[in-house]
Formats: structure tokens, C-alpha cells, sequence
């Protein structure tokens, strides 16, 4: 871990992690791209399984319809194996819409799984996948009370039950089945990590 070599390595890898979150909330889309190697993957609750080009092209048409999305990052961990780079970091989704006629303010917060690889002496993304822990809504005026209704929360996973509820009234089709705080699919992705560390081939998703 204190190899200088690796220590760059992490670094370089921190940077790609940090790099996506400015560059993809000021749509700067070329720079985003440049964080990716050309066969990426980018898991979300609302596009499901996309490349990063495909997600460009999502993202771009969920703001022109207004869709109102930020994200603020916090602590970076990377791992490094030779060629074989991987960092979870701490995430915070913030999105406002209207829910049930009201407009609100959606929070999830959770950590984000990325696998990294060094490829002629570049490093790059190859798969970004959230993991939804918590979320929270509140009404933009606290004059104001939303009512959710209970069949549409019980629909999804406790961990984005909000956020997909405000991005499902949006027009997106939510995926039912991300990773959350506990359950198998953390645990299938943590074995996907370990995996991709010992140089086996990515195993996610599955």
C-alpha cells in the first residue's frame, strides 16, 4: 500500500472517480467521456445498463425535459493489482421533481462501486455501480405535505424507494433489483470485486 508506484496508481484512480462526478453535473460530456474506456459500463436505478455514451445521451434528455440531478461525493478508497484498479467512494444523489403534484427534494445516499483498469498506460473506468443505502424526500416548501402512495413504495428495494418513485413519475423505468445496503446482490458485488482484482474476467452484472 505505501509503494509510491501504487500510491500514484490510487491517486490516478481517486482522480477518475472525482473527475465523473464534476464533469457529469456540468455536462462536460467529451471530459466525461475521457474518464471511460470506450467499452464502459454505467449502472442507474432510471437507464439501467448503459454505456457511458448511452448515459450521455440519457442524461441529456432527462435535463432538456428538466430533470434536475447533483451529486456530491466524500471519502475515496482505491485498490490497486497490477493493471487491475478499483475504488468505493461515498455518494450523495440529489434530485428534485414533482412528486404527487408536489415539488420535492429527493436524497440517496450510498456508495459507489468502480472497476478500473490500466490499458496502454492509461487508467479508465469499466463498470460504475451505485450501491443505494438511504434516501429521504422532503417538500421544496415545508408548508407543504407529499403523500406516497404505499403499493408504489412496496414496489421497490428499501434504499431507493424515493428516488424511484420521483424518477418512475418522471417517465423512467426504474430497475427493481440494484444492490442496497445489505442482501445478495452487495454481497454478489463484493465477490465481483474481489474477482476483478485477482485479473479474473468482470462478473458484473450479473
Amino acid at each position: 500500500m505505501g509503494n509510491h508506484d501504487t500510491l500514484l496508481d490510487r491517486l490516478a484512480i481517486r482522480e477518475l472517480v472525482e473527475n465523473w462526478m464534476i464533469f457529469r453535473d456540468n455536462r462536460e460530456w467529451d471530459r466525461f467521456l475521457d474518464v471511460w474506456h470506450d467499452d464502459g459500463v454505467v449502472m442507474t436505478t432510471w437507464g439501467g445498463q448503459a454505456t457511458p455514451q448511452q448515459f450521455v445521451e440519457g442524461a441529456n434528455k432527462g435535463f432538456a425535459a428538466g430533470n434536475q440531478v447533483l451529486h456530491s461525493g466524500g471519502a475515496v478508497t482505491a485498490l490497486v493489482n497490477g493493471d487491475r484498479g478499483f475504488a468505493m467512494s461515498k455518494l450523495r444523489i440529489m434530485q428534485r421533481g414533482l412528486v404527487e403534484g408536489v415539488e420535492c427534494d429527493v436524497t440517496c445516499i450510498g456508495v459507489i462501486f468502480d472497476f478500473a483498469e490500466r490499458r496502454a498506460g492509461r487508467w479508465g473506468l469499466v463498470l460504475r455501480q451505485p450501491v443505494y443505502e438511504r434516501d429521504y424526500i422532503a417538500p421544496t416548501d415545508p408548508n407543504q405535505t407529499v403523500h406516497l402512495d404505499p403499493e408504489i413504495m412496496a414496489r421497490r428495494p428499501d434504499g431507493y424507494q424515493r428516488l424511484a418513485y420521483l424518477q418512475e413519475s418522471l417517465g423512467n423505468k426504474i430497475v427493481p433489483d440494484m444492490p442496497t445496503e445489505t442482501g445478495t446482490r452487495r454481497e454478489a458485488l463484493v465477490q465481483a470485486r474481489e474477482a476483478w482484482l485477482r485479473g479474473e474476467p468482470l462478473a458484473w452484472p450479473s
